[in-house]
């Protein structure tokens, strides 16, 4: 395994701003390292069928580096966290709206079971109006103790500060503790982030009865949401939440 150096791949291919009081949908999804499968491309597709989204926000997405993303019409960016010579893994960002900025971003800790950084994306969207809407796709770090894993979170939220107007927040947090959990509530109550409540929350992956995947978001109106079952693709369940602008 290789410490990944560059953003790969990527494709900006859309220059649509978000309009003031337009709907769009969101798409959180750890993949379980499955996207270049043909069942996940299959599921993939039949959840986009009936949940319509703008925003794909996938984790432990697999790359070939040798083949096209998986949907290519789609703008992306992708923030790896481990490369070889023939893939890329990482969180991947994936939308139809415009790309104003891209930009990747790994722990500073290590995991100790596998030695390997987590990664997590940055990326501003162009609103019509001005300014812009900051999707932050977060694959946190696991298998460290709840202090470096609050470091790291600490290392989000500094950064997201500075950002003024809508915000979402979204991923696998891995808070499999009441200590982490309480972590995560901290860095949300901090950001003015509201957690987007799914329907149908058992579909929702847990351990030690504790869910580890979220979105969140601040300055939205949120419209609809679901936890969606497709337990027999990935050992987790993609989240939907569709909002207005």
């Amino acid at each position: 395994m290789l410490k990944p150096k560059v953003v790969v791949p990527q494709q900006f291919i859309h220059e649509q701003p978000i309009r003031h009081g337009e709907e769009f949908g969101v798409l959180c999804w750890n993949t379980q390292k499955l996207t270049e499968k043909p069942r996940f491309q299959r599921a993939l597709a039949d959840v986009l069928a009936d949940f319509p989204c703008l925003f794909l926000l996938l984790q432990e997405a697999k790359l070939s580096t040798k083949s096209n993303w998986l949907l290519p019409h789609w703008s992306y960016a992708v923030a790896p966290n481990m490369q070889t010579r023939r893939s890329t893994y990482g969180v991947l960002t994936a939308s139809q709206y415009t790309f104003a900025e891209a930009q990747p971003r790994l722990s500073k800790k290590r995991e100790g079971m596998f030695a390997t950084h987590k990664s997590y994306m940055l990326s501003h969207h162009s609103l019509a109006e001005g300014g812009s809407l900051l999707v932050v796709n977060v694959h946190a770090i696991n298998f460290v103790s709840t202090k470096q894993f609050s470091r790291e979170i600490e290392l989000i939220r500094a950064e997201l500060l500075e950002h003024q107007g809508p915000l979402i927040v979204a991923g696998d947090f891995n808070v499999w503790s009441r200590q982490r959990r309480l972590r995560l509530l901290q860095f949300c109550r901090s950001l003015g982030l509201r957690k987007a409540i799914m329907v149908d929350p058992h579909h929702i992956k847990t351990y030690r009865q504790h869910p580890l995947d979220f979105i969140f978001y601040r300055d939205l109106s949120l419209q609809e949401t679901s936890a969606i079952d497709t337990s027999t693709v990935s050992d987790h369940n993609p989240l939907y939440a569709r909002f207005k602008l």
